[in-house]
């Protein structure tokens, strides 16, 4: 979170704590209800002090408003699942992260050991690929050798494809599927 934006959050949540107080005190009859209005009203009859709740009030509002409409995070999550862009003279190509998941998908499809495959794609500023795989592999299977040959097919593939550069690709074997259930 921004700055700003905590800000804001510990100043709206402090005026509503202290409205809230005030409320109760009023309600359980602990102040007067004159006072309070007594002191409503010098903020906003008085002169300096009028002009100062004003200007507060103003910028509360601007506040508001950014924070309701215009989200930091829908942005971020707007460019995460876009892709990555790429520009020459003849215009521009975006490959989005779904197309490089089934690029990806296609590549590990050609190991017959490997039963279930999800992917997690990151991008980054240089638009280098950061691949994480999680695979289900089957019984049997030399991890250290599917990976190197999964890494090495994934990177040449996608260089292929897309000419993307492939900075690293991470495998992750989350479970070994026995040979008895998978035939039931």
């Amino acid at each position: 979170m921004k700055f700003l934006e905590r800000f804001t959050l510990i100043v709206y949540s402090f005026i509503i704590l202290l409205i809230s107080v005030v409320l109760s005190l009023l309600i359980f009859n602990w102040i007067d209800f004159d006072v309070v209005m007594e002191m409503l009203k010098a903020l906003v009859t008085g002169d300096l002090s009028s002009k100062i709740t004003l200007g507060v009030s103003i910028v509360f509002i601007l506040l508001s408003i950014k924070c309701m409409f215009f989200d930091e995070k829908s942005k971020e999550r707007v460019k995460e699942t876009q892709g990555i862009l790429l520009k020459n003279e003849n215009g521009q190509l975006m490959i989005s992260k779904e197309s490089i998941d089934n690029m990806v998908k296609n590549a590990v499809a050609s190991f017959d050991k490997v039963k279930q495959c999800n992917t997690k794609i990151d991008v980054n500023s240089e638009n280098q690929l950061r691949i994480t795989l999680f695979l289900v592999v089957g019984e049997n299977v030399i991890i250290k050798e599917l990976a190197s040959s999964l890494q090495k097919k994934i990177k040449e593939e996608v260089k292929k494809i897309s000419d993307l550069e492939v900075e690293e690709v991470n495998v992750k074997v989350t479970s070994l599927q026995d040979g008895k259930k998978s035939k039931e």
